[in-house]
């Protein structure tokens, strides 16, 4: 799980300094105020790690990726002049982190439930990308790669802390080329030195992180009358929720269930969605069938309520087929992932809006997912700030912020939110004046009956 982003110079980010990221992390403000920025920085990353460009720092855009940030001076703070961008990101495992030295089989460090990676980035000629710094902090040591000299193309290796060295090969000079994409170590590393091929590691736990976030857009697709399905198993529900049928058929296949509690049976993926939906208020219950036994064509039959017949999914309100692919990601993706949604209320009613903070409360007790959201919504706040009160969820667990912007630099204010669900440091018009709406409704109502006397 994602525990800390620091950021400088990434969009309309002077500086992001130390954001606390929980199980729960919550971001709200007013449009174009850079919430979704900070969700692209992370996509920006998965892209990166997925992208098959090993020489290619950064994956800022391209075909069938969800963060198309342009070129890079495009994406740092006001175009400056030369580039420059940097983040660190801390994130701890669910399981103790082990380096093993694979000549002897003996662990090289203590086993470590957190580590850090950290990156400076420039620009070369050509206007390519650079890593001027890329680091990995874990167990009191650090482990970097740097540019040897200023604007030079070599690099050096570098150890701080406790006391570790590398040792080089016999007769091997130790300047060492580019990082592999951002975040890896050179392949030269391992003839060059003697005992750093624990980096390896370090790399691959970068990756495996990123290999486990997923996201969900914003503008999400129309239902269908029909669907197609020839087996897939899709990672996720697609950028814009297009896949969820599929990941709906796939979860039934492979017998996939969720454990409701203590005591209680598991209960399969389909289902348990569906009785979300229910207690949410839209629908009864749905089901995916086969059309024919002939074909791969399925349709999505909605009742409304116990009693009515069913219907297709095309045939029913709009937000059914807006938040489906929002839940079945809460509970499709792996145990212990991170998910990103950009504006999971879009389209639902108000009501609808505040469950979806009970959703996010289940399925991060039920499946220790991460939930990083961006929202307007004050509906969905509010019913995080009750659970608070209610002791349904500790206020350690959610991490929310206010962002605005100021003279053309966005500001990300913590929301300090004590034990009774109050947030202590409300921004002024948070959601609008209601105190001021009100009073002018008031005064309206007021000149209208002296005109009617």
């Amino acid at each position: 799980m994602l525990t800390e982003l620091s950021v400088t110079n990434f969009k309309s980010w002077v500086e992001i300094p130390q954001m606390r990221l929980a199980p729960i992390t919550g971001l709200f403000g007013a449009n174009s105020s850079g919430k979704t920025s900070i969700l692209q920085l992370l996509l920006m990353l998965k892209q990166t790690v997925e992208s098959p460009d090993r020489a290619q720092a950064l994956t800022l855009g391209g075909a069938n990726v969800p963060a198309d940030l342009g070129s890079f001076r495009d994406l740092v703070f006001e175009h400056q002049s030369p580039p420059t961008l940097s983040w660190q990101l801390t994130w701890n495992f669910s399981k103790p982190f082990t380096v093993t030295d694979p000549a002897t089989g003996d662990e090289q460090f203590p086993a470590v439930h957190e580590m850090s990676f950290g990156a400076e980035l420039g620009e070369g000629k050509g206007g390519r990308v650079i890593v001027n710094r890329m680091s990995y902090e874990l167990a009191g040591h650090r482990f970097s790669l740097a540019h040897k000299g200023a604007g030079g193309t070599a690099y050096e290796l570098q150890s701080e802390g406790n006391g570790f060295e590398f040792v080089r090969a016999v007769g091997r000079p130790a300047s060492l080329r580019a990082p592999v994409k951002c975040y890896g170590f050179p392949d030269q590393v391992k003839a060059k030195y003697q005992n750093a091929g624990f980096l390896t590691d370090l790399q691959f736990a970068f990756e495996e992180l990123f290999a486990g976030v997923y996201y969900l857009g914003p503008l999400r697709e129309y239902p269908r009358r029909n669907y197609s399905w020839a087996g897939a198993e899709p990672a996720d529900m697609g950028q814009r929720g297009e896949r969820v049928v599929d990941a709906l058929l796939a979860a039934r296949q492979q017998g996939k269930k969720v454990d409701p509690g203590k005591g209680k049976r598991k209960i399969p993926l389909e289902r348990y969605v569906a009785d979300w939906l229910r207690r949410l208020g839209l629908i009864h219950d749905f089901r995916v069938e086969l059309i024919s036994s002939e074909s791969n064509f399925y349709r999505v039959r909605v009742r409304k309520s116990k009693s009515s017949a069913p219907v297709l999914i095309t045939d029913v309100g709009f937000g059914v087929s807006q938040i489906l692919p929002v839940l079945v990601l809460c509970y499709y993706v792996p145990e212990g992932s991170t998910i990103l949604l950009e504006q999971p209320e879009i389209h639902l009613h108000p009501s609808v809006q505040a469950g979806l903070a009970d959703v996010f409360i289940d399925a991060v007790e039920r499946r220790n997912v991460q939930i990083i959201f961006e929202s307007h919504s004050e509906h969905l706040l509010r019913r995080l700030q009750r659970r608070v009160a209610e002791e349904k969820i500790d206020p350690e667990s959610a991490a929310l912020y206010f962002c605005e912007m100021d003279n053309g630099r966005s500001d990300l204010r913590p929301l300090k939110l004590d034990l009774f669900g109050n947030i202590t440091n409300w921004p002024e018009a948070f959601f609008g004046d209601e105190f001021e709406e009100m009073a002018a409704m008031t005064k309206a109502a007021m000149k209208r009956k002296v005109r009617g006397a």
